[in-house]
């Protein structure tokens, strides 16, 4: 009886090791259970709710893909979460259902007036003056933006590269200040 207790414990001890170096190892791993969340907490891992992308919603359990999509699209129109309330409203579901995300979920307060701070302009939507306003854009490559834009959206940033014809160093300047 000691003895299988024994192994039982030992044999518990060498999964969660492995475990544990595979959520370490993983920045995409998929948490399954609230132990697994308490693992990536105490091993640092942390999702920061204002910045996080679809793939960092969907590494939580419960998040469909849907919710990570409606998530990012708030933060990409400038919302920012305050506490898990903030996001339980959002997808409709109550705090309670969330509280265990709350190992991992940072809520950090992104000032939008500071200068440290890179509000990302949508090329897809954006005015002309709000293109003007990113860096190495001038009159000339906003009204191209604006122009090409018309006939199809630009997927992503390969896209815009190839459609005005970008030089790569003028494309590696804006990548920090678009999105799609």
């Amino acid at each position: 009886m000691v003895l299988r207790n024994w192994l039982s414990t030992t044999t518990k001890a060498v999964l969660g090791q492995s475990l544990a170096a595979k959520i370490k190892n993983d920045p995409f791993y998929r948490f399954q259970t609230i132990e697994e969340l308490q693992i990536a907490a105490q091993l640092g891992i942390s999702i920061d709710a204002n910045q996080a992308t679809v793939d960092d919603w969907l590494r939580l359990p419960g998040i469909s893909i849907h919710q990570a999509r409606a998530l990012v699209e708030l933060t990409h129109s400038g919302v920012q979460f305050h506490a898990i309330d903030d996001i339980a409203a959002v997808l409709g579901v109550s705090v309670d259902r969330l509280k265990p995300l709350q190992l991992v979920l940072r809520f950090c307060y992104y000032d939008p007036e500071s200068v440290c701070t890179v509000q990302p302009v949508n090329v897809n939507t954006a005015s002309l003056e709000m293109l003007l306003k990113v860096p190495k854009i001038d009159l000339h490559l906003a009204r191209a933006i604006v122009a090409h834009r018309t006939t199809s959206p630009y997927r992503n940033l390969p896209h815009l590269q190839k459609r005005l014809s970008l030089p790569p160093t003028l494309t590696a300047e804006l990548m920090h200040y678009l999105r799609f």
